[in-house]
């Protein structure tokens, strides 16, 4: 039987990230995951286990800036302006990112580009 070749990659690359990429309350970790039609982030703090903010491309307040284009660098662009604004309203500056495996490239850079022009420090 025939399996998807990078999804056991990913995972192993995703281990070996987050063995060294811990959130605490001061400075929580935003992760990021990439699908093929959409993309997701959130800012979690692992001392407490919470989630203090969250934002993708399937949320009310993007899919409606987009008109159907869920899957694209523009769709990345702003998940990532809204995580940040989420993040910093709940009284985040500063996140350690976490890529989740994926490559720093297109879709996952156009989000944390996006959301250190809004505020966010990492």
């Amino acid at each position: 039987m025939l399996t998807n070749l990078r999804s056991p990659g990913r995972v192993l690359r995703q281990a070996r990230v987050r063995k060294r990429v811990r959130g605490t309350d001061d400075r929580p970790r935003l992760t990021v995951f990439r699908s093929l039609n959409h993309i997701y982030a959130q800012v979690i703090s692992d001392e407490s286990g919470r989630t203090l903010a969250a934002a993708s491309s399937r949320s009310a307040e993007v899919r409606d800036k987009l008109g159907g284009k869920s899957g694209n660098k523009s769709a990345a662009k702003e998940v990532g302006e809204l995580v940040a604004r989420k993040a910093r309203d709940a009284g985040v500056q500063a996140v350690v990112f976490d890529r989740n495996g994926f490559l720093y490239h297109g879709r996952v850079r156009t989000l944390a580009e996006a959301a250190r022009e809004a505020g966010l420090e990492f």
